[in-house]
């Protein structure tokens, strides 16, 4: 039996929720620190540079995710796989994925770098984004793809150790980036004058330095997890099961965003003052949806390792752990920031008008995010057992398909904000339903894959 070592949690024995938790917390922490690196740049420009500046920054999160979390998305696969290969005891697999992971990550990341540096005025104009704030938004998204290839970087790196259980590590170079992107954050925007400029220099060398501290502490692993400079390729066999379940990840998320991208255009069409007031709204959100991901990730990673040793049970009741920490997590929340919304916008900005158009987003999105995290809950389920095919379909159907409808039929006909905002919660009922539906299609297949090892011992 594989048994982690150092830094590493015990996923296929003993107590289940203290060691769920133990995973889950450096890894939300990690999380919340990755979007201070994009909320420090929003608050400092919204205080300091004024409102255009804070529409310009804020807006461009819609195609970062577009363009960026469909490879960060295919980093499933090497989280998956690699805690598959682990919980089997197949070492040389882990070696090889480790490896194919980070070549794909380099390759990906020069690719999007080019692509998102010559591209970002042109799908800025695509998003209709007002001309008050087009120049301000392209420029730092110019600035900001350059960082790219250290973002994926890390993010597959981490994906590695997250897979054996080590989620301290990512959590402690976060916060050595976190800070110095505060810093850097303040200094060119206060000191220098240098606007959105500032701001997107500043992530691009909080993301060069993670990206570094991670890529040494790979570098000191045991063998099957160590990383050889030299030994960086995408091998075949690997590669291949990397992108079986991170692929339909990737996709998932890239069609995510096309949907995210159409509603932030609808967005666009009310103003600089509402586009600013959605943005601080998503921001303050995402620290909602982190807490909640963290068993998204907890959850489809322990799986993940419990299917490679084919322990059936436990498969079953990290699925309902998860869900149920789901739950209460966004719950909690969600009610913290319904209960005081101004406070958590002044944050942000000091416009009346900005404040209110982020507590029309609040009243429709916020108040029901824990809907989000069941939906995404059963979506890691699903890939841990080996299933990435079947949530990337029944996402695409049940939210962006849902949502581009939408937004061509009902917006279209009655034009409020609230008919943009109330395409969330509705999507994500029926994407939970559908993901349910087909957890009870799959059970009785993975029960008798798990079974087959026991009647092997025999």
């Amino acid at each position: 039996m594989y048994r982690m070592k150092r830094r590493s949690i015990t996923m296929t024995e003993g107590k289940l929720l203290p060691n769920m938790l133990a995973f889950y917390f450096p890894l939300v922490a990690s999380s919340i620190l990755q979007l201070l690196f994009n909320a420090a740049d929003i608050i400092v420009v919204g205080k300091f540079a004024g409102d255009n500046s804070l529409a310009a920054v804020s807006s461009t999160g819609s195609l970062v995710g577009l363009l960026v979390n469909s490879f960060i998305g295919i980093s499933t696969g090497t989280n998956v796989v690699v805690a598959r290969y682990l919980g089997a005891d197949e070492k040389d697999k882990v070696h090889d994925a480790v490896h194919s992971s980070v070549a794909f990550a380099l390759l990906g990341g020069a690719v999007m770098a080019v692509f998102g540096f010559f591209g970002s005025r042109w799908m800025l104009e695509l998003m209709d984004s007002p001309a008050d704030v087009i120049d301000l938004s392209a420029l730092y998204l110019k600035i900001y793809f350059l960082g790219v290839p250290f973002s994926l970087l890390y993010n597959f790196e981490a994906a590695v150790l997250r897979s054996k259980g080590d989620t301290k590590r990512p959590l402690l170079f976060l916060t050595i980036a976190g800070f110095v992107n505060v810093v850097l954050n303040l200094l060119l925007v206060i000191v220098f004058k240098m606007d959105v400029a500032g701001v997107a220099v500043a992530t691009v060398v909080s993301q060069v330095i993670s990206a570094l501290l991670i890529t040494l502490s790979l570098l000191k692993e045991e063998w099957y997890l160590k990383l050889y400079p030299r030994q960086i390729r995408l091998e075949k066999n690997s590669f291949f099961e990397i992108m079986k379940v991170g692929l339909p990840a990737g996709i998932q998320s890239a069609l995510f965003s096309v949907s995210n991208v159409l509603i932030q255009s609808s967005v666009n069409s009310f103003g600089s003052s509402v586009m600013a007031g959605n943005g601080a709204a998503v921001n303050i959100e995402n620290f909602t949806y982190s807490i909640m991901n963290g068993f998204y990730q907890t959850g489809q990673t322990f799986i993940g390792q419990n299917y490679g040793a084919r322990k059936y049970d436990r498969i079953l009741k990290t699925a309902a752990l998860s869900l149920v920490l789901v739950i209460v997590s966004g719950i909690l929340a969600s009610s913290v920031v319904m209960a005081v919304p101004e406070f958590f916008l002044e944050i942000y900005t000091d416009s009346p008008a900005v404040i209110a158009a982020g507590i029309d987003r609040f009243t429709y999105v916020e108040k029901w995010y824990f809907l989000d995290g069941i939906m995404d809950v059963m979506s890691g389920v699903l890939r841990g057992m080996g299933y990435s095919m079947v949530p990337m379909i029944v996402t695409i159907f049940g939210v962006c398909v849902f949502r581009i409808i939408w937004i061509k039929t009902v917006f279209k006909a009655a034009p409020l904000i609230s008919n943009v905002y109330i395409t969330y919660p509705i999507s994500w009922i029926m994407t939970f339903v559908g993901h349910v539906i087909m957890f009870l299609i799959v059970l009785p297949k993975v029960k008798k894959y798990c079974e087959e090892k026991e009647k092997t011992a025999e």
